[in-house]
């Protein structure tokens, strides 16, 4: 009786390994939601910046206000007939506020 319980033991432990510890574990189920998870919170990231984008470009593509907002800050030109004021600030220097 007690060789057959142990049979029957070992057979259950045979019979579960696979399900705890296997390629289609439970542990592996597990990691691969983690892994999931976090895939999709980067992907939010990503829709979102790829929406900040698409209106980028639809704003540039329809309105002149983008592009000339861009030409002002980022190759710093000016109109014609508009006077340009750079304002500098004073480095402040040790022992002066």
């Amino acid at each position: 009786m007690r060789a057959l319980t142990l049979v029957l033991v070992a057979l259950i432990l045979a019979l579960q390994w696979p399900l705890w510890f296997g390629k289609g574990s439970w542990l592996r189920v597990w990691q691969l939601d983690k892994q999931v998870t976090e895939q999709q919170a980067v992907n939010l990231k990503l829709a979102a910046r790829n929406a900040a984008l698409d209106a980028e470009v639809r704003d540039l593509k329809q309105g002149t206000a983008a592009i000339e907002e861009r030409a002002r800050n980022e190759l710093g030109m000016i109109r014609g007939g508009e006077v340009f004021f750079q304002l500098l600030e004073h480095a402040a220097t040790p022992g002066k506020p």
